[in-house]
Protein backbone atom coordinates (compact mmCIF):
# COMPACT_ATOMS: atom_id res chain seq x y z
CA UNK A 1 0.00 0.00 0.00
CA UNK A 2 1.22 3.96 -0.74
CA UNK A 3 1.13 6.06 1.75
CA UNK A 4 2.49 9.19 1.83
CA UNK A 5 5.38 8.09 3.98
CA UNK A 6 6.33 5.59 1.52
CA UNK A 7 6.50 8.07 -1.38
CA UNK A 8 8.45 10.29 0.52
CA UNK A 9 10.81 8.12 2.01
CA UNK A 10 11.24 6.68 -1.51
CA UNK A 11 11.91 10.44 -3.04
CA UNK A 12 14.02 11.45 0.10
CA UNK A 13 16.42 8.14 -0.77
CA UNK A 14 16.38 8.97 -3.88
CA UNK A 15 17.91 12.81 -3.10
CA UNK A 16 19.91 12.23 -0.79
CA UNK A 17 21.76 9.42 -2.66
CA UNK A 18 22.68 12.45 -5.20
CA UNK A 19 23.35 14.75 -2.62
CA UNK A 20 26.14 12.28 -1.17
CA UNK A 21 27.58 12.46 -4.67
CA UNK A 22 28.31 16.39 -4.24
CA UNK A 23 29.39 16.29 -0.95
CA UNK A 24 32.09 13.46 -1.67
CA UNK A 25 34.11 15.69 -4.31
CA UNK A 26 34.44 18.36 -1.23
CA UNK A 27 38.16 18.81 -0.66
CA UNK A 28 38.68 19.52 3.29
CA UNK A 29 41.17 22.11 2.15
CA UNK A 30 37.91 24.11 0.18
CA UNK A 31 35.96 24.52 3.24
CA UNK A 32 37.09 27.70 4.30
CA UNK A 33 36.01 28.81 0.73
CA UNK A 34 33.37 30.60 -0.40
CA UNK A 35 32.35 32.72 -3.54
CA UNK A 36 31.14 36.33 -1.80
CA UNK A 37 32.14 37.75 1.08
CA UNK A 38 28.28 37.37 2.22
CA UNK A 39 27.62 33.56 1.18
CA UNK A 40 28.21 30.61 2.99
CA UNK A 41 31.65 28.64 3.41
CA UNK A 42 31.45 25.60 1.43
CA UNK A 43 31.58 23.67 4.80
CA UNK A 44 29.18 25.23 6.31
CA UNK A 45 26.53 24.98 3.21
CA UNK A 46 27.94 21.13 3.49
CA UNK A 47 26.87 21.29 7.61
CA UNK A 48 23.45 22.88 6.26
CA UNK A 49 22.73 20.13 3.93
CA UNK A 50 23.61 17.42 6.50
CA UNK A 51 21.27 19.66 8.87
CA UNK A 52 18.33 18.63 6.31
CA UNK A 53 19.22 15.09 6.34
CA UNK A 54 18.81 14.58 9.93
CA UNK A 55 15.97 17.02 10.91
CA UNK A 56 13.17 15.00 9.59
CA UNK A 57 13.91 12.40 12.68
CA UNK A 58 12.70 15.45 15.04
CA UNK A 59 9.88 16.41 12.72
CA UNK A 60 7.98 13.31 13.00
CA UNK A 61 8.46 12.51 16.46
CA UNK A 62 8.07 16.35 17.92
CA UNK A 63 5.08 18.73 17.47
CA UNK A 64 7.50 21.58 17.38
CA UNK A 65 11.21 22.84 17.18
CA UNK A 66 12.41 25.88 18.93
CA UNK A 67 15.25 27.82 18.02
CA UNK A 68 15.98 29.51 21.15
CA UNK A 69 16.26 26.64 23.20
CA UNK A 70 17.35 23.55 20.35
CA UNK A 71 20.38 24.39 18.77
CA UNK A 72 21.76 21.13 16.68
CA UNK A 73 24.71 21.96 14.32
CA UNK A 74 27.98 20.51 13.98
CA UNK A 75 31.07 21.81 12.54
CA UNK A 76 32.96 18.98 10.45
CA UNK A 77 37.13 19.11 10.34
CA UNK A 78 37.25 16.97 7.46
CA UNK A 79 35.35 15.29 4.51
CA UNK A 80 35.50 12.14 6.51
CA UNK A 81 33.62 13.77 9.15
CA UNK A 82 31.11 15.10 6.99
CA UNK A 83 30.29 11.89 5.12
CA UNK A 84 30.11 10.05 8.45
CA UNK A 85 27.16 12.18 9.80
CA UNK A 86 25.73 12.04 6.54
CA UNK A 87 25.53 7.83 6.53
CA UNK A 88 24.83 7.93 10.23
CA UNK A 89 21.58 9.77 9.66
CA UNK A 90 20.40 9.20 6.16
CA UNK A 91 18.40 5.46 7.21
CA UNK A 92 16.94 6.91 10.30
CA UNK A 93 15.55 9.47 8.57
CA UNK A 94 14.19 7.60 5.94
CA UNK A 95 12.86 5.39 8.19
CA UNK A 96 11.30 7.71 10.14
CA UNK A 97 9.54 9.69 7.20
CA UNK A 98 8.75 6.23 5.77
CA UNK A 99 6.84 4.15 8.29
CA UNK A 100 4.65 7.78 9.77
CA UNK A 101 0.88 7.03 8.97
CA UNK A 102 -0.92 9.75 6.45
CA UNK A 103 -2.43 11.03 9.89
CA UNK A 104 0.90 11.95 11.43
CA UNK A 105 1.20 13.69 8.03
CA UNK A 106 -1.23 15.74 8.17
CA UNK A 107 -1.00 17.10 11.87
CA UNK A 108 0.76 20.23 12.30
CA UNK A 109 4.70 20.92 13.20
CA UNK A 110 5.84 24.28 14.48
CA UNK A 111 8.78 25.80 13.91
CA UNK A 112 9.27 28.67 16.20
CA UNK A 113 12.27 31.36 17.74
CA UNK A 114 10.85 31.49 21.27
CA UNK A 115 7.15 32.93 20.82
CA UNK A 116 7.63 33.92 16.92
CA UNK A 117 5.72 31.21 15.05
CA UNK A 118 8.03 31.35 12.35
CA UNK A 119 5.59 28.46 10.70
CA UNK A 120 2.59 25.95 11.31
CA UNK A 121 1.81 23.46 8.61
CA UNK A 122 0.91 19.74 8.45
CA UNK A 123 4.08 17.90 8.19
CA UNK A 124 3.26 16.64 4.92
CA UNK A 125 4.23 20.42 3.79
CA UNK A 126 7.08 20.36 6.17
CA UNK A 127 8.95 17.56 4.67
CA UNK A 128 8.27 18.73 1.11
CA UNK A 129 9.18 22.58 1.46
CA UNK A 130 11.55 23.20 4.53
CA UNK A 131 13.15 19.69 3.88
CA UNK A 132 13.58 18.47 0.37
CA UNK A 133 13.12 21.18 -1.81
CA UNK A 134 15.46 23.18 0.84
CA UNK A 135 18.15 20.56 0.11
CA UNK A 136 17.53 20.47 -3.18
CA UNK A 137 18.26 24.11 -3.67
CA UNK A 138 21.65 24.21 -1.43
CA UNK A 139 22.58 21.34 -3.00
CA UNK A 140 22.42 23.40 -6.62
CA UNK A 141 24.65 25.77 -4.74
CA UNK A 142 26.89 23.21 -3.80
CA UNK A 143 27.19 22.13 -7.41
CA UNK A 144 27.99 25.89 -8.33
CA UNK A 145 30.55 26.15 -5.19
CA UNK A 146 32.01 22.92 -7.19
CA UNK A 147 31.83 24.23 -10.77
CA UNK A 148 33.60 27.68 -9.16
CA UNK A 149 36.70 25.31 -8.12
CA UNK A 150 37.33 23.29 -10.98
CA UNK A 151 36.17 20.23 -8.87
CA UNK A 152 33.75 17.20 -11.32
CA UNK A 153 30.07 18.11 -10.83
CA UNK A 154 28.03 14.52 -10.54
CA UNK A 155 25.25 14.18 -12.43
CA UNK A 156 22.03 15.98 -10.37
CA UNK A 157 18.81 14.75 -12.76
CA UNK A 158 20.48 14.13 -15.52
CA UNK A 159 24.13 14.30 -17.50
CA UNK A 160 26.35 17.33 -15.82
CA UNK A 161 29.54 18.73 -18.15
CA UNK A 162 31.62 16.66 -16.04
CA UNK A 163 29.49 13.12 -16.79
CA UNK A 164 27.80 11.89 -19.13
Amino acid sequence: MSTIGNRFAAEFKHEAGVTRKLLERIPTEKFSWKPHEKSMTMERLAAHIIELIWWPQDIMVKPEFDFSSNTRSFDPQTNAELLELFDKNLQPTIESIGTASDEHFQENWTLRMGDHVILCMPRSQVIRVVILNHLIHHRGQLSVYLRLNDISVPSIYGPSADES
